[in-house]
């Protein structure tokens, strides 16, 4: 009797302490109440009529996607073509080849190391400079203000022939008209030199760049429609569906992708993981963070890495949110401080008005997000 006792007693109290650890577990985590970013949303797409539609979605380090919204003409499934929202994919693909120790690349050497012509430029350019803009080479501002001058470097904007034939033209073919500097001692935003890096990556990789894309990013991240192509001259040729994306052959690497935002939320998972999709290990940290360390400061606060926007931050802090927005009118960012990043979509393909979608994101919703965020926590 007393064995049966002891046994029962023994029971009720293991008993008793389960259901103690139980109730003290953590609560799961909810979601912010992100009903001040939708409303801000549908009032945007409502009141701007060149923004017929508009969508976004938000990513967090621990959670994954935590919220999703669409209005106007958009739906969560829609291609929408990003102009220089692609600058940040396309530097991760640069900074994972850099990364792959069966690769003879280092972003930081020479691109004369790794292409087989005779440039016109400075023999020191490298990748990482022609991605944060300082390569020296005529930046986009000069090349479409002097398009007769500049017609040898108009293949990057053409859907015609590929990327490599047209990374040759670039390297070989000089702009005596236009200002050019010495590589790494000036900004000039865009243009050639951002092709030419395309051209050093299928030259590295042994493939071409949407290849390169697939077996990099794409397929470790489980993207399943992302890719690059060229409508930067022929936007009216795009009707959403992906048999509408020219330029396959030869995508331009400063606005040339496509992509949903559930692949774009992949990407930004990306970046808030460590370098890691899922189980797949795609780039290193270090080469995340070192997208987004500063290569030129500005005076009125901002600043640019590879691919990422510093914003200005308030007297003395950290800098901690990074945006890439596009012409076209999205704008992607991440919130290092927060750990957790976002992309809106919009669609002004004749960019007339198109900053007021990604200067409304960057300056109203994102606030608006971010005090979501801090009201949860």
């Amino acid at each position: 009797m007393k064995q049966l006792l002891l046994a029962g007693i023994g029971l009720i109290l293991i008993t008793a302490c389960s259901d103690s650890n139980n109730n003290n577990s953590s609560p799961a985590p909810q979601s912010p109440d992100f009903t001040a970013a939708d409303a801000w949303m549908a009032e945007f797409v409502a009141s701007e009529e060149a923004f017929p539609g508009g969508g976004y979605i938000v990513v967090d380090q621990a959670m994954g996607v935590i919220h999703k919204a669409v209005f106007g003409n958009q739906t969560e499934d829609s291609l929408v073509l990003l102009a220089s929202t692609s600058k940040v994919p396309t530097v991760t693909l640069l900074m994972a080849l850099h990364d792959d120790e069966n690769i003879d690349f280092d972003i930081n050497a020479p691109i004369a190391s790794y292409l087989p012509w005779r440039g016109v430029w400075d023999e020191s350019i490298t990748t990482q400079q022609l991605v944060s803009n300082r390569s020296g080479i005529p930046g986009l501002g000069q090349i479409l203000g002097n398009l007769d001058s500049a017609s040898s470097h108009l293949c990057q904007f053409l859907p015609e022939g590929t990327l490599y034939a047209c990374a040759e033209t670039l390297y070989t073919s000089p702009l005596p008209q236009l200002q050019s500097t010495p590589a790494g001692t000036a900004f000039d935003y865009g243009g050639s030199q951002w092709q030419l890096s395309g051209g050093v990556a299928e030259a590295v990789g042994g493939a071409s760049w949407n290849q390169l894309w697939d077996q990099y990013i794409a397929q470790p991240c489980e993207m399943t429609i992302s890719t690059y192509g060229n409508n930067l001259a022929s936007a009216a040729d795009w009707d959403g569906n992906p048999e509408s994306l020219n330029g396959q052959t030869n995508p331009n690497m400063e606005g040339g992708m496509m992509a949903t935002l559930d692949d774009y939320a992949k990407l930004l998972s990306l970046h808030l993981n460590e370098g890691v999709c899922g189980d797949n290990r795609v780039m290193s940290s270090d080469s995340l963070a070192f997208m987004r360390r500063l290569t030129t400061q500005f005076d009125e606060g901002r600043g640019y890495g590879m691919g990422w926007w510093s914003e200005a931050p308030a007297s003395g802090e950290e800098v901690t949110l990074f945006t890439d927005g596009g012409a076209w009118g999205s704008l992607s960012w991440i919130d290092t401080e927060r750990n957790y990043a976002g992309v809106v979509f919009f669609e002004e393909y004749t960019m007339t008005e198109a900053s007021k979608g990604s200067a409304g994101a960057r300056d109203q919703l994102i606030p608006i997000i971010q005090g979501a965020i801090d009201a949860q926590r």
